[in-house]
């Protein structure tokens, strides 16, 4: 009988990427709407790309099935 495959959970491979180093980057939420009120420095800083936090990094990368 054939082996069953893992499948990635495909909501978790849009929205997190692997680095070249190993570590995963996500993108800010919160950038998208109501952007009036929010100041330009915030709607800045929401733009780039951060981290996940290393506390959080085993459970995205179970979803992920990387390494």
């Amino acid at each position: 009988m054939a082996k069953v495959k893992m499948k990635t959970n495909r909501s978790a491979k849009k929205r997190f990427k692997v680095t070249a180093t190993g570590k995963i980057k996500r993108w800010k939420a919160g950038g998208s709407h109501y952007n009036t009120k929010k100041s330009k420095d915030r709607k800045r800083r929401l733009r780039k790309a951060t981290l996940v936090n290393p506390s959080w990094e085993d459970k995205v990368r179970g979803l992920l099935k990387e390494f």
